[in-house]
Order: structure tokens, then sequence, then C-alpha cells
């Protein structure tokens, strides 16, 4: 296909490639690289465009995964999946969720591809259990060359390592195979809390569960805190009333509502977030695992993310706090904290430390570049590493003095990739030519 457009799903970035191409296999990648190293093009693999920077952005040859959807197997015995790298998450979830097995652990969206949100190194909150890419046992991909070729721990560790969360810049994934557990029930409870409560309750709050989270919406000092936890059961959703009432009408709808509202009269933000920061009351339920992970957003938004040591979150959120008020900001999302423990994949951001999330996110259309470049001073004073698929400033001689393995991510690259077929300008600024 020639001349089709392709835009990120908050609409960040828009890219008119040279070719585009949907393949229904892996033999079809290869043929597909090796047709656009014939012609000179460079080659990027896009996913349901949640990025927001343009790390899938090209002007070459633009693959889609959307044929690449097939489980290949499940050993539940062997805690194992092997599927394909287009599969959104959701199906993946309903097709685990159908052999009585699931994720460790996974991010509150789900609509992302399994190659997509593992490159880019989603992630969601754990005590224990890591990131997508902590749960990745071993890949499939197409080297620059057009070579297929397969990597984990024991075979060709280093590929393994350095592309587990490697943005597409050393291969085309087309498959992954992925650990996974016996099916579990969580008990999510959710409840308001003041925010300096938190702060001050917070190794308690992360030592206590298996999964703690918290919103913060500026302007206040109100949280919403999310504790997750597993359960032998019985099973008790949210009555299909509540979940509409919680997640539809009052998440989505009346909350696009109020941000129109607050892009169009800024000034009335910090008293809309005090009745924000109140709307949602506290509910508990139980529910199996990927539903109580997951939700979903139609709201469109910005988003920054970055990786910072667990132990500097405290004093990060008083010093946004601060900032917020000092520079002016008025801000209508909430802030999402959340929690990894280290883990050993070199480029993902929780790589070797105990880590803590900030994202922050901004209502699609409104400015956000003053407010993202100050909390990106507050990150990056305790080394913060930014989430590779949204939005930062970064480059590669400021992340190569955060990760400590990225030489030797580099020298991989170099390895599979010497004439940069998978490159583009966004790998051209936080990797290097």
């Amino acid at each position: 296909m020639v001349n089709a457009s392709w835009a990120t799903w908050a609409g960040t970035h828009r890219t008119e490639p040279r070719r585009t191409a949907t393949p229904n296999s892996t033999a079809d990648v290869v043929s597909a690289v090796r047709s656009a190293a014939d012609e000179g093009l460079r080659v990027r693999m896009v996913g349901s465009g949640h990025s927001f920077t343009d790390v899938a952005i090209t002007d070459g040859l633009l693959l889609s995964p959307a044929a690449l959807t097939a489980v290949r197997s499940v050993d539940p015995g062997a805690g194992t999946v092997t599927v394909e790298a287009g599969l959104p998450l959701c199906d993946l979830n309903e097709a685990l969720a159908a052999r009585g097995v699931a994720l460790a652990n996974m991010g509150d969206i789900a609509v992302q591809t399994v190659a997509g949100a593992v490159q880019t190194g989603t992630h969601g909150t754990g005590r224990t259990a890591g990131g997508l890419a902590a749960q990745v046992l071993g890949m499939e991909m197409v080297l620059a060359g057009g070579e297929v070729v397969t990597c984990s721990a024991e075979e060709d560790p280093d590929l393994f390592h350095a592309a587990r969360v490697g943005m597409g810049a050393f291969g085309v994934l087309t498959a992954l195979t992925v650990a996974v557990q016996p099916a579990f029930l969580l008990r999510a409870r959710e409840e308001p809390m003041p925010l300096e409560e938190v702060l001050e309750r917070l190794e308690e709050l992360r030592a206590g569960n298996d999964h703690f989270e918290f919103y913060w919406f500026p302007h206040t000092g109100l949280t919403s805190t999310k504790r997750n936890n597993r359960v032998p059961g019985p099973a008790e959703p949210l009555s299909p009333f509540r979940a509409w009432l919680d997640d539809d009408l009052l998440s989505n709808s009346v909350f696009e509502v109020v941000n129109r509202i607050g892009a169009r009269l800024p000034g009335a933000i910090p008293a809309i977030n005090q009745v924000s920061a109140r709307a949602l009351s506290a509910r508990a339920y139980t529910d199996a695992s990927h539903r109580v992970f997951a939700s979903r957003r139609e709201v469109r938004f910005v988003e920054m993310e970055y990786a910072i040591p667990a132990e500097h979150l405290c004093d990060a959120l008083r010093e946004i706090r601060s900032l917020i008020e000092r520079r002016g900001h008025r801000i209508s999302f909430p802030l999402e904290i959340r929690f990894a423990p280290a883990d050993d994949a070199w480029l993902s951001t929780a790589h070797g430390r105990d880590t803590a999330y900030i994202a922050a996110h901004v209502y699609r259309g409104s400015p956000y570049r003053d407010y993202f470049a100050d909390l990106e001073a507050v990150h990056t004073a305790v080394g913060g590493r930014p989430h590779w698929g949204k939005v930062h400033t970064r480059d590669r001689g400021y992340l190569e003095a955060v990760y400590p393995r990225f030489g030797d991510a580099l020298a991989v690259r170099d390895r599979v990739d010497p004439r940069r077929r998978f490159a583009n300008a966004y790998l051209d600024t936080v990797l290097g030519r």
C-alpha cells in the first residue's frame, strides 16, 4: 500500500510513509524487510498508537501487525504462552482466561499490542511483580538482513536483555513467549485519602499490598488510592449499574465534560478538582485479575511519565505540588503514582532499582510543554528515566548516564543493525545514530 497516513492515538505525531504493509506471517515480515533494504527504506513496526513520542514513526516502510495475532501455544504446566506481536492485550487476557491462566501483572490500559507494550516498557504497579518486559521469557525477531532469530536468557542473552525493551531498534518483533500463572482473583479496595497521609504511610501501604497505586489531584491535598490483593474468592464484581456509574459516566463521560470546561476556563480548574477528587466514593470488589488491572480510557490526553528511584518519591511529589502552584499551572488530570521492583532488562525503566513512576497527563489540545518541562527538571534531578513511549526531551547523552547497561545495549545494536535499518528520528535522539 502507498501513501497511507498513520497517527498516534493522541494525535501527537502523524506520518505518511513511503509504503505500508500488513504481513500475515513471520515469512512475510522477512520479505518486507528484505524488500525495504533493496529500496534503501528504513522499517518500523507500529502498534495501536498509544505512544505519545514518535517512537514508531518512519518515512520508509511502515509495518502493521494487525494480522499477526495468533496465540501459538499455551502451556499451563510450564507456565508459558507464545503469542504473535500484534495481538492486543485485551484479547490476550480473554484467551488466557479461557485456558485458566493469567499474566502476573499488567498496566491499566489493555488496548495496546503485546509487542508495542513490551517494547516501550509498559508496566503496572506491583510489590514483587514487575512490568510486562519482566514477564517475557523469549522472543522471535526478524533482523536487518532478514534473518529470523530467537533469543532468551539462555539463547543469545545479550540480544534478549537489550531488545526486550528495545523500541524496535534491534529488529522486528514477531512473537513473544511470556510467563503465565494460574488464573487468580483480585480484591480491589479504592478509597480517598489525604496526600500527606499517603506519603507518611507509603512504606506500609506498599509493603502491605500486592499492588498499590494512587492518584493525586493537583490544587488539592486529596488522593484516590487503589489496593489490589489476591484472594481465594468468591468473585464479587461491581454491579452493572455501579460499574456504569463510576467507570463509564463519571470517569469518562463526565470527566470529558470537566476537561472541556477546564480547557476553556483554566482559572476554574482548582475548584473543579476539589469536586472531582470527591466524586468517586470508596468502593471494593473482587474480580478476575485482568478486569481489575485494566480500565477503559476514552478521554484523550498527552502524557509524560518518569521512573525515579522509589526513595525519592515523597520529596519529588512535594516539590511538584509546590511548583504547580508557584508556576501557575492549571492541571485538571490527576498524577498517577505506581511502583515496580527492579528488573534486569537493560533498557527497562526499572532496570536494577526499586522504582516509583510519576505519570502526568494533560487534556489533548491543552498546552503542556511548560508543565512537562518543570516536571522533567524534578525527575532528572534524581536520575529519572523517561518512559520510552511518553513525552520527554532526553537524549543519548543523558540516558547513558542513568542506564548502567546502555553501552552494552548499543553494542548489541551495532551487531544486529549496523546500517540502522530500523532507525528513525526518535531513535537517533535517544540511542544515537
